[in-house]
């Protein structure tokens, strides 16, 4: 391989890397907080209206 090829492909694979780490912390940190449990997890219904509002 081409040194000036290595060199270019370990400066675009490190801004890829740096776009795509803070995508990935900040979706799986933000959705089990809006969720507020694991994805996986199975939900309880917070409802306390047992009719609906029409």
């Amino acid at each position: 391989m081409h040194p000036a090829l290595r060199i270019f492909v370990r400066q675009y694979l490190y801004v890829v890397c740096a776009a795509i780490v803070p995508v990935v912390l900040t979706t799986f940190l933000s959705i089990p907080m809006s969720l507020g449990t694991n994805p996986g997890e199975a939900m309880t219904a917070s409802v306390s209206v047992d009719r609906h509002l029409t």
